[in-house]
């Protein structure tokens, strides 16, 4: 008859060793999910800040691209005066009977280092269209609290820059080169307010913004939108 030798079991040091193991082990993997969730969070904080600035300047295509002069109010359709630039659009809102909402009065601006924009209700009206050009004229310079409630707070921006395309051939905006119809009052470089010295609607506007850090997209971006029906054909 055999007789069964006795199983050996662990030793309580060689317990002691695999539970600080096995919380070693632990602990290494919790501080490499913890990584994990971090850079996760980090890089939707990215994702988000881009698509925040993607839809800012696709909001600003968007704005040119619908573009309607006003005779007597702006001739171009656009006036910048150094600090901000107004328009007048087609709005995109619709009366509750289907009918055509009218025209948007829309001005954008930086101030404060913060890009801001600024659109009035849809209007009908000459009266009160030439209305709201001047409201958004104030809005740019000194806004009352009845301007700042048409406002939204866009993105941070260091800087802004404007160039109109005009005689195939990028222009400052404030000059008279390119204007079919200048303002002989007018002094170089001085913001202009009305819209005689403004000519037609620019064959193309270079956007030029300088984003801080905090962006998630630092340095200079540069946008060039071109008028829909323009035409660099030459006879």
């Amino acid at each position: 008859m055999t007789n069964a030798k006795g199983q050996r079991g662990f030793t309580l040091i060689e317990l002691l060793i695999a539970i600080t193991l096995m919380a070693v082990l632990a602990g290494l993997s919790w501080r490499g999910l913890d990584s994990l969730m971090r850079s996760r969070d980090i890089t939707q904080v990215q994702v988000d800040k881009t698509a925040v600035l993607q839809t800012v300047l696709a909001q600003w295509q968007a704005d040119l691209n619908a573009v309607q002069p006003v005779p007597s109010i702006t001739d171009a359709g656009v006036l910048w005066d150094g600090r901000t630039l107004r328009l007048t659009r087609r709005a995109t809102a619709w009366r509750a009977d289907g009918a055509d909402a009218g025209l948007w009065v829309v001005a954008w601006t930086l101030r404060g280092n913060q890009w801001l924009r600024w659109q009035s209700a849809p209007l009908q009206t000459r009266a009160a269209l030439q209305q709201a050009w001047a409201n958004a004229e104030r809005w740019g310079q000194n806004p009352s609290a009845d301007d700042a409630a048409f406002e939204t707070s866009l993105i941070p921006l260091d800087t802004w820059q404007l160039t109109y395309f005009r005689g195939n051939a990028w222009t400052n905006p404030l000059s008279s080169a390119g204007n079919s119809d200048t303002n002989n009052n007018a002094v170089g470089g001085t913001p202009q307010t009305n819209s005689t010295g403004q000519g037609a609607l620019p064959d193309a506007i270079r956007l030029q913004i300088d984003l801080p850090a905090s962006t998630g997209v630092r340095g200079r971006i540069t946008l060039n939108w071109v008028r829909p029906n323009f035409s660099n054909t030459k006879t």
